[in-house]
């Protein structure tokens, strides 16, 4: 009996053998990337010492953690993560839905192709590109604005590189403008996936477009929303490194508005040397990213059960 079993479960698992072996690579990489280097989280309880190595190195409990937040940047980058990263998903995903409805409507094939391609090329542009297209624009010297612009309506030149008030915009439009278009392609490829007869049906009864796009698009894409903007809160802890540190050209008369979790850990970590306050700020950064992610799912849950990542 105790062989049946044992040769029933051998021809099982060896049927799904090629499938384990071709999930390998997948599952080494998990591990390599993803899994391994949590080894790195426990320097920030430890007061690091080269010499020593990082096992050998004193622990000094939580002191990492006070001394990061006793500093007034705790604030600041906290508040400046939350801010951002919020105005990033609202405003994303009204402008994506937006022009991803708008492509539908394109019936020329060659147009709607050329528009699909238009909106999705800042996408594939470098952030370092960007900001040196950034400056082109913004540079008291040489920049369109300054230059053109502002003269053209009798305003004075605005130093942007030294006043901070402005980045604010300055960063949502540039994040808008360089990511909205991948997102319109997950939105455009679930709206193609509506059933046209819903909308056959309600021309039919006479509903105008936007009656169309209240009843129709709108609810038959909500669950495909639900996942990218839970997908955007698991992550709302981490910014976009190129976006705060490369486009306002790590100027420091910035620091109070572009500073955020990730050029604060990089900053503590190139400049300073502080290599455990760093990974103090990191583990922070991931904890509440981790919080943040079963709290917007709970929600999720709690209103329609489907729409939830687990």
């Amino acid at each position: 009996m105790e062989q049946t079993k044992k040769s029933e479960f051998t021809r099982r698992y060896a049927r799904y053998a090629p499938l384990f072996l071709m999930m390998l690579p997948g599952l080494l990489y998990l591990v390599l990337n993803n899994y391994l280097p949590m080894f790195g989280l426990i320097i920030a309880f430890k007061d690091v010492n080269f010499a020593k190595g990082i096992l050998g190195s004193d622990w000094i409990g939580f002191s990492n953690f006070e001394y990061l937040f006793k500093t007034r940047d705790a604030y600041i980058i906290t508040r400046n993560t939350l801010l951002y990263n919020g105005g990033f998903i609202a405003i994303n995903l009204v402008v994506a839905v937006g022009i991803a409805i708008l492509l539908n409507e394109v019936k020329n094939k060659f147009m709607a192709r050329f528009y699909q391609s238009v909106v999705l090329l800042p996408y594939l542009i470098s952030m370092v590109i960007v900001s040196y297209l950034v400056y082109a624009l913004l540079s008291i010297e040489t920049g369109f604005i300054n230059n053109t612009v502002l003269p053209m309506l009798g305003l004075n030149e605005i130093s942007w590189y030294s006043e901070a008030k402005y980045w604010p915009y300055i960063l949502n439009l540039v994040h808008v403008w360089k990511s909205a278009g991948f997102l319109c392609v997950v939105y455009l490829a679930a709206i193609i996936g509506i059933d046209q007869e819903y909308y056959e049906a309600a021309t039919l009864d006479g509903a105008t477009k936007w009656q169309q796009i209240r009843a129709i698009t709108l609810p038959l894409i909500s669950p495909v929303i639900t996942m990218m903007t839970l997908l955007a809160i698991g992550r709302i802890f981490y910014s976009d490194f190129g976006l705060f540190y490369q486009v306002p050209m790590d100027a420091g008369a910035l620091s109070d508005t572009t500073n955020v979790i990730d050029t604060y850990v990089y900053r503590g970590l190139m400049q300073l040397g502080d290599i455990g306050m760093s990974s103090a700020a990191g583990l922070y950064q991931s904890i509440v990213g981790f919080v943040l992610v079963l709290l917007s799912n709970y929600v999720v849950r709690k209103i329609n059960k489907d729409n939830a990542l687990f």
